[in-house]
This record gives structure tokens, C-alpha cells and sequence, in this order.
């Protein structure tokens, strides 16, 4: 547990002694003088304080130890016995003669009990306390863990992206550098930037829109590159808010998918519509791609990266994020939208 969480633990049992002691002596000073008010909190009050303690550090974890109730039991029974005995010793030796009555100088079952009753909802009362501390503690434990789990399997998730847009990458000059093209230049920069990106970006929690855009538009133009035949490419964001922060990395497998799936050297009519759309609070991103003939009908047209990002978004975007995918015989769309809360 932290510095400051024992600070504020602290704070809180000190606080609760202090206003219950002058909210006694308050009370009790409309009938007494002030001074024997305080005389009286302190006697009937100290052993009460000193029981609770004593309990809370050093009986209350043995009942939670296996083959410790016995002990803890006789422990119980021992400091219920010594602080009952304490407390009617000072109390007779410091507030009786003062009041006209001999209650104090005798040990009545009425007396005792009413010791009794009060050290031991003073014992209770503290040990609550830190049933209720511990549980706090118990819980923000687990949470964080589960955080680090959660970060840990998106890191892990991240890690299985980053791979797979390096080898097209690389590919791409490969193959730029064995015909000698002159844009192989253009393709080093692009690769440049986009391992710029994902090596000081991809593990920040969000990024700019403005920066994702500016990695797809990289691949984009990567593939265009690649590709041996021309093809129809849309890619709108006419219409969005390029300050808006997002997790990052988040729609380029659906932008990967319809190449990887939809685009062919072998097919006539290869195309792909990319729209962006962002308002406030909200934010819509659509890929259309033609279908390969082989692909169509098949269950993995959407491919291992729309896996990846369904899970992703359960991180990233828990109940947050709606992932819509239509297949037609030489269509396959997909639409993801975001919302804030």
C-alpha cells in the first residue's frame, strides 16, 4: 500500500477519536465542568481505544490464519478481561470521590457489562474499519491487474499487426528494386514514416485522427505502388475532426482486408471506397472493396486482421464501438463506428 493511502488510513482512525471524544465532553460538560468532562472521556474512553488497537493489529489477523481460532479466542478473551480491569482501576482511582456515588469503587454485573458493551463496539467499529479499507484495497488491486492484463493482450494484439505491415512493406521495395523504379525513393520514405508511426505511436493509448489519417494515406499510396494493375481507390475524409484522439492503429486492418481480399492482378474491376466521417462524439469509418471471385462466399474473406480488430475493440472500446460486416457475391463492405461513451 502507498505512503499517502496509510497517511489518509491514519487520518481517518485520528479524526474518529477526536471528534467522538469532544462530541462526549460537549455533551458531557451541560452537567459537569469542562475539566471532569475531559477527566470522565479519558477514563471511560482509553482502554476502549487501546482494546480496539490491540485487537486490530494483533488478533484480527489471526483470524484468518488456519488453526488460529483458538488463539484468537483465548487473545479475546484476555484483552476483554485486562481492559475491563484497567478501566475500573483508573476510573476509581481518578473520577471516584468526585461524584456523589459509589458507583465506580464497585465492580456490579450492570457495571461490567456496560464496559463490556462499550469496548466491545469500539472493537467492532475499528475492525470494519479495515474490513472496509482492506476491501478497497482488495479491489483497486484486482482492477489494476486486470488493466494490465487488458494492456498486456493489446500490446500483444499490436504486436501482431506491426509484423505483417512491415513484410508488404518491404515486399513493396523488394519488388520496386528489382524492376529499378524510380519509386523506390518515394517507397523508402513512406516506409520510413510508417515505422516512424507504429514505433512511436502505436503504444501511445490514443492518437490524433490526423495521424492515422496520415498512416493510411502512407499505405495507401505503398499499394498503389505495389500493384501491377490499376485500380478505382476513394478515400474521403472531407468531412472529419483531425484533433479527435483515437486509438491508434485501429482501422487499418479493414483497410488491409479489402486489399488483401479484394484487389487482384487477375480481375478486371478492382476497387475500394474508404470514407471517414467524424462528428462529436462520434465517429464513422466505412471500407467497400471489390471481392476477389475465389474469396466470395468464403468464411475467411474477412481475414485474420478483422479477428485481430474485433478483439482490439473489446479493449479499446468496450460497448463503445459498432462493427457492422455485409458480404455480397463482388462486394464486401464493413462499417466501424466509435462513440465517446
Amino acid at each position: 500500500m502507498k505512503w499517502v493511502d496509510r497517511r489518509n488510513i491514519v487520518l481517518l482512525h485520528v479524526s474518529f477519536w477526536v471528534v467522538f471524544a469532544l462530541f462526549k465532553v460537549f455533551d458531557y460538560a451541560n452537567d459537569i465542568p469542562t475539566n471532569l468532562a475531559v477527566r470522565l472521556v479519558v477514563c471511560q474512553n482509553i482502554f476502549s481505544l487501546i482494546g480496539a488497537y490491540a485487537h486490530y493489529f494483533l488478533l484480527l489477523p489471526l483470524l484468518f490464519q488456519k488453526r488460529k481460532g483458538v488463539i484468537y479466542a483465548l487473545g479475546l478473551i484476555l484483552l476483554l478481561a485486562l481492559c475491563i480491569i484497567g478501566r475500573g482501576w483508573l476510573e476509581s482511582q481518578l473520577i471516584s470521590g468526585i461524584f456523589q456515588t459509589t458507583y465506580y469503587d464497585e465492580w456490579t454485573l450492570a457495571r461490567v457489562l456496560s464496559m463490556l458493551w462499550t469496548l466491545i463496539s469500539f472493537i467492532v467499529f475499528i475492525s470494519l474499519i479495515k474490513f472496509t479499507i482492506d476491501r478497497f484495497v482488495l479491489e483497486s488491486q484486482k482492477k489494476e491487474l486486470e488493466n494490465e492484463k487488458l494492456n498486456a493482450e493489446l500490446n500483444y494484439l499490436k504486436a501482431q499487426i506491426n509484423p505483417h505491415f512491415l513484410f508488404n512493406t518491404l515486399h513493396n521495395l523488394n519488388y520496386l528494386s528489382q524492376i529499378k523504379s524510380d519509386q523506390a525513393t518515394e517507397v523508402i520514405m513512406k516506409l520510413s514514416n510508417i515505422m516512424r508511426y507504429m514505433i512511436y505511436e502505436s503504444n501511445k493509448p490514443s492518437v490524433t485522427l490526423a495521424k492515422e489519417v496520415d498512416y493510411i494515406q502512407d499505405y495507401l499510396d505503398l499499394e498503389a505502388i505495389r500493384l501491377n494493375k490499376a485500380f478505382d481507390l476513394k478515400f474521403d475524409i472531407s468531412t472529419i475532426d483531425k484533433q479527435m484522439e483515437i486509438a491508434p492503429l485501429i482501422f487499418i486492418p479493414l483497410v488491409e482486408n479489402a486489399f488483401k481480399h479484394g484487389i487482384s492482378d487477375q480481375q478486371d474491376e478492382n476497387w475500394i471506397n474508404i470514407s471517414l466521417h467524424s462528428e462529436k462524439g462520434r465517429l464513422e469509418f466505412k471500407v467497400e472493396n471489390s471481392l476477389k471471385e475465389k474469396s466470395a462466399g468464403n468464411d475467411e474473406a474477412s481475414g485474420f486482421g478483422l479477428k485481430n480488430l474485433k478483439k482490439r475493440l473489446e479493449l479499446s472500446y468496450p460497448k463503445r464501438h459498432e462493427l457492422s460486416i455485409q458480404e455480397a457475391s463482388h462486394k464486401f463492405s464493413v462499417q466501424l463506428t466509435l462513440k465517446d461513451s
